[in-house]
């Protein structure tokens, strides 16, 4: 079809496509000034004294902030995952820390659940995720393993009876010192390699496991992080999630959701970066005048903007092809290389648009103290987490050679 025969409204209909519905920007709206007035006065605490709000969750539950791509018989919201992307950008503007434990519980672990539990198992945990009275926690990496996660796995699981019993070690666990429910993998065929992992659900009160020490970081501080012992510890049979040695899918259609969602709060840090350079540029005076007026200012201004509009528009892109993303689907074809792509562009991103942050508020950005500094150390960590920055090339490379 040629431009001059496109029907009226066609253009108008094109660029919404690159833009959100007035729906989504009313839920992005209302999430924004959520996390402004609930989780912004707890993210200078959180970062001082790696402190966790103990009562956070529940309030996020009761205000329906949980829960959201599962269904209302779950006690969820029954909404999709590019609403829990707003929601998660909206969140990371004001307390990025507490958007990272949120995305683990919501998406690592309950949204996980959902996806691939019996329905015996999501009406015994996806309730109490969905309302806040239950943490969550995704148990994946291992000392040792690193980029290597599956192959290298020595956490095991051993049929006894009714129960499997865990032996093994996992370690920098987002929630890991406060959750109540884990989806843990194991490997129960471990001759078979990748093709002999299982996934569990375990309960933090279950005989064997213990959090054998919380860690201390960088950045996002608030959100817990831990490593994890389990010792003989007995899983009931039931907690099995699929077939036993068929996790490999599970892990892998949950990285690509993993990856989809952990870009918005790189976008949501970016986000409030520009916005607290603009208002430093603007009242910050050197030489008689404030340094808004200084080109070089405005050039990284300028920058900083085109950065983060293009992080956005990889960001929706992404989340809208993840939308709909079928059980068991991912960890191949186009969407593996969309998810390692968004992540990776995100990360880097960040990275730039707070190098240039800090270098806008010269001294005081480089005062531990400072909203700019908490911004600029959470920049490392999303170009390692849910696989490194190498590992998202190789896999965007691999599915670009299988074409």
């Amino acid at each position: 079809m040629s431009f001059d025969a496109m029907p009226a409204g066609a253009y108008a209909n094109a660029a919404s496509f690159f833009d959100l519905s007035e729906d989504q920007r009313q839920i992005l709206d209302a999430a924004d000034l959520y996390a402004r007035n609930e989780l912004y006065p707890l993210a200078r605490r959180m970062d001082d004294e790696e402190w966790w709000p103990a009562e956070a969750f529940a309030k996020l539950g009761r205000d329906g902030y949980f829960g959201i791509t599962m269904p209302p018989d779950y006690g969820g919201v029954g909404g999709d995952l590019f609403t829990s992307g707003l929601v998660l950008q909206a969140f990371s503007r004001w307390n990025h820390a507490l958007g990272l434990s949120w995305v683990a519980h919501e998406n690592l672990c309950a949204n996980n659940i959902y996806r691939n539990a019996n329905e015996a198992q999501r009406r015994k945990y996806l309730p109490g995720l969905c309302s806040g009275a239950l943490t969550g926690a995704l148990g994946l990496t291992e000392p040792g393993a690193g980029s290597d996660a599956l192959g290298s796995m020595r956490t095991t699981a051993r049929r006894v009876g009714d129960h499997y019993v865990l032996n093994g070690t996992k370690i920098y666990i987002t929630n890991g010192p406060v959750a109540d429910v884990l989806l843990v993998y194991a490997k129960t065929a471990p001759d078979k390699g990748a093709h002999g992992i299982s996934a569990f659900i375990v309960e933090k009160d279950f005989p064997g496991f213990r959090v054998a020490q919380k860690l201390t970081k960088m950045g996002f501080r608030g959100s817990q992080t831990a490593e994890l012992v389990f010792d003989d510890c007995r899983v009931p049979a039931e907690n099995l999630v699929g077939e036993e040695n068929r996790g490999v899918a599970i892990v892998m259609s949950g990285l690509d959701l993993e990856r989809a969602m952990i870009s918005p709060i790189c976008l949501g840090v970016a986000e409030r970066a520009l916005d607290l350079c603009i208002d430093y540029a603007r009242t910050r005076e050197q030489f008689g005048k404030p340094i808004a007026s200084f080109q070089m200012i405005q050039s990284k201004l300028a920058d900083m903007y085109v950065w983060v509009e293009t992080m956005r528009a990889f960001n929706y892109r992404v989340l809208a092809a993840a939308n709909h993303l079928e059980i068991g689907d991912g960890g191949r074809g186009e969407i593996h290389a969309l998810t390692a792509a968004s992540v990776m562009y995100a990360a880097e991103t960040m990275n730039k648009v707070l190098d240039q942050a800090v270098q806008i508020h010269g001294g005081s950005g480089y005062i531990w103290e400072s909203e700019i500094n908490r911004l600029f150390r959470a920049t490392k960590l999303l170009e390692i987490g849910a696989g490194t920055t190498e590992i998202r090339k190789l896999i965007i490379s691999g599915e670009l050679l299988k074409r």
